[in-house]
C-alpha cells in the first residue's frame, strides 16, 4: 500500500509532551493537536518508540552512529532496517517514507505482529511516519515498536525476517556455499558448535525454533547461549518455518545474527563438512579469518 506524502501540508510543530533520548522516544497524544506532526530524530542503531493514546503523527528520522562491526561496506551506513511492533499495538499505523511516498508497514488491525524489514542505500536517512487512526472511544491504546539498523547482510536478509515480502526473496532457505560458510564465521554475531536437541514450530510467527545444546561457543556478541554445565551451553536459534528445518544427529556449526534479542540462523553446516572446507582454504591461504577449531 502506498500513499502520497502529505506531511508538508500538515507540518505543525507542537510543544513537547514526551521523554526521549537519542535512541528511544516515549510520549502521549493527550496533549497534542489532532493534526499536528512532530519531528523526532533517533541516532542509535537500535531503540524503541512508545506512543500512548496516539494523536496526530510523528515523523521519525533515523540517523544512526553505528560501531564498526554493525555496518556494511565502506559507507559506514547500515543496509537494512527492521521494525518489530509490540503485541499490544493499537491506535496508529506505521509507514515507511521513501521517495516521496508512504508505504504501509504496520496497520491498526488485530492479529499477530510480524517483523518488517526494508533495505536502504548508502547515505540515505530513512524516515518512519507514525500516524494515529481515529477512534470513537477513549480506551487505552499504545503504538509501540522496536527498531534495528544493521549492516550489510543483503544475501541472507530473509533469514532474519518473518515479513512475507522479505520471506519470498530467492535463496532464503538455500544452504550456505563454501565462501558464505567461511565468511559467516568472521561476520556473524554468534558462532557455536553443537547438536540439535529439538525443533519447535511457531505457526503464528511462521518460524522454526531450533533448540541447541552447544559444546563450544566460539563467539557471541550478546548473551544468546547460556552455560548449563561444564563445557555445555544451551540456546535457541530461529529460522523461517518454510525452510522446513528438522532435527538431525551429529555436530553442527551454527552461525547467525542477533535480531531483537533473538538468535537467527545464517549457516548450519555439519561440523565435519565445515572443517573440511576450512582446512582446505587454510592450506590455500584463502581463509578470511581464523577459528580455533
Amino acid at each position: 500500500m502506498e500513499l502520497f506524502v502529505w506531511i508538508s501540508v500538515l507540518m505543525a510543530m507542537t510543544g513537547p509532551s514526551y521523554s526521549a533520548d537519542e535512541c528511544s522516544w516515549r510520549g502521549s497524544g493527550l496533549a497534542r493537536p489532532e493534526q499536528g506532526v512532530e519531528q523526532v530524530f533517533l541516532r542509535c542503531a537500535e531503540g524503541s518508540v512508545e506512543f500512548l493514546y496516539p494523536s496526530g503523527a510523528l515523523r521519525l528520522t533515523l540517523l544512526p552512529r553505528l560501531p564498526r562491526h554493525r555496518v556494511g561496506g565502506t559507507s559506514g551506513m547500515p543496509s537494512s532496517v527492521c521494525v518489530k511492533p509490540e503485541p499490544q499495538w493499537g491506535g496508529a499505523q506505521l509507514y515507511l517514507e521513501k521517495g516521496g511516498i508512504l508505504e504501509l508497514l504496520v496497520s491498526d488491525m488485530p492479529g499477530p505482529s510480524h517483523i518488517r524489514c526494508f533495505s536502504i542505500t548508502a547515505g540515505e536517512s530513512p524516515a518512519l511516519f507514525l500516524q494515529a487512526t481515529p477512534h470513537s472511544d477513549i480506551s487505552r491504546r499504545i503504538a509501540a515498536f522496536r527498531y534495528e539498523l544493521r549492516g550489510d547482510r543483503s544475501t541472507r536478509l530473509s533469514v532474519n525476517s518473518v515479513d512475507a515480502e522479505v520471506d519470498a526473496e530467492e535463496g532464503a532457505c538455500r544452504p550456505c556455499n563454501d565462501t558464505e560458510m567461511l565468511m559467516s564465521v568472521c561476520t556473524s554475531d554468534f558462532v557455536v558448535r553443537g547438536n540439535i536437541r529439538a525443533v519447535d514450530t511457531d505457526s503464528e510467527q511462521r518460524v522454526s525454533v531450533i533448540r541447541v545444546s552447544a559444546t563450544r561457543v566460539y563467539r557471541q556478541k550478546w548473551p544468546l547461549f547460556s552455560s548449563v554445565g561444564r563445557l555445555t551451553y544451551s540456546g535457541e536459534i530461529r529460522t523461517l518455518l518454510r525452510c522446513g528445518v528438522r532435527a538431525g544427529s551429529g555436530s553442527f556449526l551454527f552461525t547467525g545474527h542477533a535480531h531483537f534479542g533473538e538468535a537467527w540462523l545464517t549457516c548450519a553446516p555439519r561440523y565435519k563438512d565445515f572443517l573440511r572446507v576450512y582446512e582446505r582454504a587454510k592450506q590455500d591461504l584463502q581463509i578470511p579469518c581464523t577459528l580455533n577449531t
